[in-house]
């Protein structure tokens, strides 16, 4: 711990050192070098991550290749032969495995066309059909739409950790240390349609990220499970959760309510009495509960620390709640997970200069930045850091602290929490020792930077997708 401490004050006196350094970069630097920059940059952790942050391409490229599938066969809807705007949006494009499909009647089964059978104009527009890419799409067609086009894709083992397994490869590529994603195999699968058992999958998932690729990646990988919020019967799947939690603590470490707020059944007072009845059962469990992702105010957020979260994903209108924001202020016991681009194109904030996070960051509550769903954004880590740079003019201090929040308010074990940190506090300081010199930008050539759809449509970056 002694060690720690004196890491931790000899990182921040380099930081203060780096300080203006980065002013200048800021001033100096060209957007694409600025965004080069940020993408070599050591980013700590994303601990807001769910599993539409699988980018379509990759998805394609797994579901058309036996190899990685498992040896299933998938097929999608892509052949209707009414207009398609005559049919339920989320079903032009809807996913089934070979048994699904086998399941169909004949006059159905002709709209479906296999994935490797598509078209390059309709691979194209498959993979536009599971993001957020066109003005006038936001929330309605997120979680109306792009979650059950996805179909039977997410029961197919193979393919949700062959995804996964891409999605760590890309953050290592970015420089993050720690991936905390919500990922579950209670719902997986096999080729038959026959479920699997739990103790199977999670072997099955284990062995995948124990091999060369993900180990080279440089991510440390950790689980949360989750549950939809509003659905009936979510106690009982949350007391089911809490014992399958438990009893896997080596790789899931922390449990989170998901789903939309604005439907009315997942309100977070209704689980209150079910979380109090199983702390009596268990230890302490890490809760990192979805609040504040809505428009008007109200006491969500409250009502989720009450349930005893200690990290609100999203939190946009807890700047509508003076007495809860106060109390995060004052304790700096609970921290906010922001995801900035989620909350644009899902319109909460559309206008990110209305967005709270600067006002959470400069008045003490802690914070980080997150992807949240960034396959169906299709933007990255570096996408979030180039927006919170640019748009509200941070600091070197304040970048270093958002990397350092992310680790510290983790869910990761303690000892493995402590690796990372002492880690991500080595790497920031050798990041500013190779930056620190006047002339040093020109050693961004050697860096590749990796951009998708968001970074090319909003600031025409040709970096490789």
């Amino acid at each position: 711990m002694r060690y720690l401490t004196l890491l931790l004050a000899l990182t921040t006196a380099a930081a203060a050192s780096f300080t203006s350094r980065f002013e200048e970069i800021k001033k100096s630097a060209t957007p694409a070098e600025l965004y080069t920059f940020l993408y070599a940059l050591p980013k700590g952790g994303d601990i807001h991550n769910h599993s539409g942050s699988e980018r379509p391409e990759w998805i394609y490229a797994i579901l058309t290749d036996p190899a990685r599938n498992g040896g299933d066969t998938f097929y999608t809807r892509a052949r209707i032969p009414a207009a398609p705007d005559a049919i339920a949006p989320a079903k032009l494009f809807h996913n089934l495995r070979q048994f699904g499909y086998d399941l169909l009647p004949p006059e159905v089964r002709r709209e479906y066309v296999r994935l490797d059978a598509l078209t390059p104009a309709e691979r194209i527009a498959w993979c536009d059909s599971l993001r957020l890419d066109k003005a006038g799409e936001g929330r309605v067609e997120f979680f109306a739409v792009l979650w059950p086009r996805r179909g039977q894709i997410s029961s197919s083992l193979p393919a949700l950790t062959e995804s996964l397994v891409e999605n760590i490869k890309a953050f290592g590529a970015e420089r993050l240390s720690y991936l905390e994603t919500q990922f579950g195999v209670d719902r997986a699968t096999d080729n038959a349609g026959n479920p699997i058992p739990r103790a199977e999958a999670i072997a099955y998932v284990k062995h995948r990220l124990a091999q060369p690729d993900v180990v080279a990646s440089g991510v440390t990988v950790r689980f949360q499970e989750s549950v939809v919020r509003f659905l009936p019967g979510a106690e009982e799947t949350i007391a089911q959760t809490y014992d399958f939690v438990d009893a896997n603590r080596d790789l899931w470490v922390g449990i989170n309510l998901v789903g939309i707020e604005e439907n009315g059944f997942g309100y977070p007072a209704r689980f209150l009495e079910t979380f109090r009845k199983l702390r009596v059962r268990h230890p302490t469990l890490a809760l990192s509960i979805h609040a504040g992702e809505m428009d008007g105010n109200d006491s969500h957020i409250r009502d989720t620390l009450l349930l005893g979260a200690s990290r609100i994903g999203h939190g946009v209108n807890l700047i509508k709640d003076p007495d809860t924001l106060l109390l995060l202020q004052q304790s700096r016991r609970v921290l906010v997970e922001i995801n900035l681009i989620s909350n644009r194109l899902l319109e909460y904030t559309p206008d990110l200069a209305q967005h709270p996070f600067p006002e959470y960051l400069r008045t003490g509550v802690p914070v980080c930045l997150n992807t949240d769903d960034r396959g169906m954004w299709d933007s990255n880590m570096t996408d979030e850091y180039y927006t919170a740079v640019t748009q509200f003019n941070l600091s070197w201090g304040e970048l270093v602290q958002l990397g350092r929040n992310s680790l510290s308010y983790s869910f990761a074990q303690p000892e493995v929490k402590a690796k990372l940190l002492a880690d991500y506090d080595r790497a920031v300081a050798a990041f500013e020792a190779k930056f620190a010199p006047a002339d040093s930008l020109k050693q961004l050539a050697a860096v590749k930077p990796v951009t998708y759809g968001y970074g090319k449509r909003n600031w025409g970056f040709p970096f490789a997708q």
